[in-house]
């Protein structure tokens, strides 16, 4: 049974920084490109970051692009998303989540499993 398990949210002030961790279990996941997603209260999930799976090679979504950084760690099955220089606008639940497209996947409907979500909380 596959389980993607975040870690490392909570509350900080802007300007500060976090490190979410996703830890996956069930099957081995080098060949699936890992990506982050985010949803705002009231707003529609949208698309964080994602790390390739065949070059390591990562995308980011325009507002975090300079503040963001997405790794894995393929010995470990685990995916990290280091956040700086956050603002309240970050503020969300974040997901990750793996997909089998090569590349840089970034659509909802491109990824396979998805984890239960980490609240990240940015106060102004």
């Amino acid at each position: 049974q596959v389980q993607l398990v975040e870690s490392g949210g909570g509350l900080v002030h802007a300007g500060g920084s976090l490190r979410l961790s996703c830890a996956a279990s069930g099957r081995t996941f080098d060949k699936y490109a890992m990506g982050w997603f985010r949803q705002a209260p009231g707003k529609e999930r949208e698309f964080v970051a994602v790390i390739s799976w065949n070059d390591g090679s990562a995308y980011y979504a325009d507002s975090v692009k300079g503040r963001f950084t997405i790794s894995r760690d393929n010995a470990k099955n685990t995916v990290y998303l280091q956040m700086n220089s956050l603002k309240p606008e970050d503020t969300a639940v974040y997901y990750c989540a793996v997909s089998s497209w090569y590349g840089h996947p970034y659509r909802f409907g491109e990824y396979d499993y998805w984890g239960q979500g980490t609240q990240v909380t940015v106060s102004s």
